[in-house]
């Protein structure tokens, strides 16, 4: 006896991949970190855009040493 499931393949084309896959994007991001003897500070900035739309984000923090 074979216990082993059986599984069904097929082929999938690179368009409905990319869609399957997340689809395509571009992104882009920076930073910046500030450290003196008194305090540190790092910002950080986002963007990617995809065919449904842009997001950005940011980021900042702030500490006193």
């Amino acid at each position: 006896m074979n216990f082993v499931p059986q599984v069904a393949t097929t082929d999938i084309s690179d368009a409905d991949l990319d869609n399957v896959s997340g689809g395509l994007a571009i992104g882009g991001s920076g930073g910046l970190c500030v450290e003196t003897p008194i305090a540190s500070v790092a910002a950080d900035l986002l963007a990617v855009a995809t065919p449904d739309g842009v997001t950005t984000g940011m980021a900042l923090h702030a500490a006193a040493h």
